[in-house]
């Protein structure tokens, strides 16, 4: 048994002689001293660096998707991909409605003002007297007045209002008075007057009566000076007839903030005060209801 072995590993490592030669003239070109040991060290490294050679193709490469063994984590990051792809679709939806939503706010506070008749002349005034300045009745052409449902309707499209608090009714909601002063004509419905007339002394701050973000800050025909925030709870109000606007849209409102003074500014109006409008869901509620002035 011990000979059996000692001439295997004898025989491993017996050199041998490769020669090389010419097919043609059998010249010698050039020969090589090798034995099995050899042979079996050179095959096995060749097979050992193809095998990483694979293993890194395989790992790093886009080849690992037609490998069986990989398909669970090429179906994962695919949907992941997927699930990417249908937020972002549904943030693009939203941004557009929103979108939509302040513009047709915009069309329904100003009655849908198409154009100006009259070019703004050269700029020689102030800043203050350019932004608070009343414009002429013939430099605006004003449609036929929007209905209610339609002002509804324009509420009820809003889909990302402010989420804060959301939920709760309006009477488990702390109202700030926007100003303090004598009721001078209530809510109607079927009067179509929508809000409230509040009479205050001249040059009264007007604040606002919850946290939210200022959506409409312009001028109107009939309103004059018109600033409207968006509350949570689907929630808007809206300040009429101010004299100065003190926020921009866009801005960012905290609950008893002044947001305009108070004034006598628009066609519809016989005196200072303040019409002050409360909507919620889409429908124009009564704010004496949840608001002492």
């Amino acid at each position: 048994m011990e000979n059996r072995e000692k001439t295997f590993w004898e025989r491993l490592k017996h050199t041998y002689r490769l020669v090389v030669m010419n097919n043609e003239t059998f010249e010698e070109v050039g020969s090589y001293r090798l034995s099995l040991l050899n042979v079996y060290v050179l095959l096995s490294t060749l097979v050992v660096l193809v095998g990483i050679l694979m293993w890194m193709l395989i790992t790093y490469t886009p080849l690992k998707r037609y490998i069986p063994g990989y398909s669970g984590e090429v179906g994962n990051q695919q949907e992941l991909v997927f699930q990417l792809s249908q937020k972002l679709e549904k943030l693009e939806l939203e941004s557009a409605h929103a979108q939509t939503y302040i513009e047709s706010m915009r069309r329904m506070i100003t009655q849908d003002v198409d154009t100006l008749v009259a070019e703004p002349e050269a700029n020689t005034t102030n800043i203050d007297e350019e932004r608070y300045s009343l414009p002429s009745e013939d430099e605006l052409y004003v449609r036929d007045e929007i209905k209610i449902d339609d002002i509804a309707q324009i509420a009820q499209n809003w889909v990302r209002p402010v989420n804060y608090l959301s939920g709760k009714p309006l009477e488990q909601f702390h109202f700030i008075s926007p100003v303090s002063g004598e009721v001078l004509q209530g809510f109607s419905r079927d009067k179509r007057h929508l809000g409230v007339d509040v009479i205050a002394p001249k040059n009264t701050a007007i604040r606002a009566v919850l946290d939210g973000y200022v959506f409409f800050a312009d001028w109107t025909l009939e309103t004059g000076n018109v600033i409207g925030i968006q509350h949570a709870n689907n929630t808007i109000s809206f300040y009429k007839h101010n004299s100065v606007l003190l926020k921009e849209e866009g801005s960012y409102i905290k609950a008893g903030e002044a947001v305009a003074i108070i004034g006598d500014t628009g066609t519809k109006t016989s005196g200072p005060h303040l019409h002050f409008e409360l909507w919620h869901n889409g429908q124009p509620v009564d704010p004496t209801v949840y608001i002492s002035f």
